[in-house]
């Protein structure tokens, strides 16, 4: 659809959309998710940064464990980051937890511990963009504002018939135009909970990327997608990824207590600040760290893949016991009590986990 065309599009369904979706929410979407039905910024905000690029299921586990460890914004900015990366291992995209951390803190010393109230001053808060200031906004204060996150922009892609390139940042301002048309009305403040959560559940269990169920969708009988027969090509995102492959040599060094050598990881690249295996580009690189004798009783493990975003890992360890620190790196020993309380990538706890 031409964009002279798309600016029209979401005031001719306005009326109907949103009470199609805020009806539809409140008799089939989900409400029995443990960050749904409160008002709370923390819990909602907590798990708006665990849900970007993470199932529900998955999600469900951590969020109830960082709730334990870190029930409040306030326990959470008094925590280390040691501890976040350690409740947060196996959730990926580490980036998240880090800025996570800073966001608390900065809450205690801008806001005074209380979470600001509009999307606008949320977005001024680390780690926390557009969408997901919104979304904290419309839940806990009732702020008309849209949201547009992956599920999202699929739902209103597809009804909306908008075909623009959202690899282009001006077709994606496009689109959050278009999702500000389509709010429920100022008459209304109390369908924005409903009108949010409820976009969110048809894009997570009617209208999925492949095989969308439109026989039971709210908004059918308004969705451009369906009437072209051909909800699939929406939405429109030309640029991709492309993905690489690297090959990585781990060295799994042990001394004579079974303690494991684990290094703390930059600030900056793959696996940042988290503990780790020492990795080294080639096996003759990491063979060079180690003592002479060492080196002759190395013994080379399965290699595996470990899968980034954009990114295959093939790793491959190599076992070696150790009677001295040889390792160039700087680290530290711990054994089977400790190590499993730090922050660690996934594939190097569950390598460890199986030795």
């Amino acid at each position: 659809m031409p964009p002279e065309d798309l600016r029209s599009a979401a005031p001719r369904i306005a009326p109907t959309f949103a009470d199609n979706v805020v009806a539809w929410q409140r008799s089939h979407g989900r409400s029995e998710l443990p960050w749904q039905n409160t008002r709370d910024p923390y819990r909602v905000w907590l798990s708006e940064v665990m849900l970007q690029q993470t199932q529900v299921s998955t999600v469900l586990g951590y969020f109830a464990r960082f709730l334990d460890r870190f029930p409040t914004v306030q326990a959470l900015a008094g925590g280390t980051e040691d501890e976040v990366f350690a409740l947060w291992s196996g959730l990926g995209y580490y980036s998240r937890a880090r800025n996570m951390h800073r966001c608390a803190q900065e809450v205690l010393s801008r806001f005074g511990g209380e979470f600001p109230r509009t999307a606008a001053e949320l977005q001024t808060l680390p780690g926390i963009g557009r969408s997901t200031a919104a979304a904290i906004a419309a839940f806990c204060f009732g702020e008309r504002v849209a949201i547009l996150d992956g599920n999202v922009k699929r739902v209103l892609s597809r009804v909306l018939g908008f075909d623009g390139d959202l690899a282009s940042a001006a077709q994606e301002r496009a689109l959050w135009n278009e999702a500000t048309e389509l709010l429920p009305p100022a008459s209304a403040p109390n369908a924005i909970g409903y009108y949010t959560q409820g976009l969110m559940d048809l894009g997570a269990t009617v209208c999925l990327p492949r095989k969308p169920s439109c026989i039971i969708c709210p908004v059918a009988d308004v969705c451009e997608a369906r009437k072209e027969g051909a909800p699939e090509k929406y939405p429109v995102k030309t640029r991709k990824l492309r993905r690489t492959a690297q090959s990585l040599w781990m060295l799994n060094a042990r001394d004579s207590q079974g303690r494991v050598w684990l290094e703390k990881r930059p600030a900056r690249g793959i696996w940042a600040g988290l503990y780790c295996l020492p990795v080294f580009e080639s096996r003759t690189a990491l063979l060079d760290e180690l003592a002479p004798a060492d080196r002759l009783s190395a013994r080379d493990e399965a290699g595996f893949v470990h899968a980034l975003t954009h990114k295959d890992l093939h790793l491959h360890p190599i076992s070696v016991v150790c009677s001295e620190v040889h390792v160039a790196t700087a680290g530290g020993w711990f054994d089977d009590r400790e190590w499993p309380a730090l922050g660690m990538p996934a594939p190097v706890r569950k390598l460890l986990s199986v030795v």
